[in-house]
């Protein structure tokens, strides 16, 4: 119990992270946590090398994040839960963030969320997928591209709200 403790402290902050963005809301990142944490801890004993403890536990949260998304079917945010204020704030960014991972397929999603927030290396991706690494690095350059389309849509239909809002005004 006191190494699986250990080795638990690492990654908590990472484990969280990842649970967070793939969940999309507090309450169900710490359900999924407990769950991927619990299921670890039982299953600590057939874990041969504690240098893989990291991907381990990762791919177990992984896999818990998959299924209680596909057992309660993807749900969208409420806005509500990510807008609540006028000015741009953290809470903001993060809902930003949150919706340019929702344009990507969840292999996308996944490769982003353990490159930002999991600090992984693409080699240690490929091997958690079961991927080659050319299509791991692929991907994540396919899903940078998407998330970069998706800011400059926007950012060109917010220029052209503000365009019309000024033509309404001295119209």
């Amino acid at each position: 119990m006191e190494r699986f403790m250990e080795l638990y402290q690492t990654v908590y902050r990472d484990l969280y992270r990842l649970a967070y963005y793939y969940m999309g809301n507090t309450e169900d990142a710490e359900d999924v946590m407990q769950d991927a944490v619990l299921a670890a801890y039982e299953h600590f004993g057939a874990l041969k090398k504690e240098s893989a403890f990291r991907s381990w536990i990762f791919r177990i949260l992984v896999n818990r994040c998959r299924k209680n998304l596909k057992k309660r079917g993807r749900r969208e945010i409420p806005v509500e839960e990510l807008y609540g204020m006028e000015e741009q704030t953290e809470l903001d960014t993060q809902a930003e963030a949150l919706e340019l991972l929702e344009i990507l397929s969840e292999e996308e999603r996944l490769i982003v969320v353990l490159t930002v927030f999991g600090g992984y290396k693409g080699e240690e991706i490929a091997r958690l997928l079961h991927r080659n690494h050319s299509t791991v690095r692929t991907k994540y350059r396919r899903a940078l591209k998407k998330m970069e389309q998706e800011i400059e849509r926007a950012a060109g239909s917010r220029s052209g709200d503000r365009k019309n809002r000024r033509k309404e005004v001295q119209g």
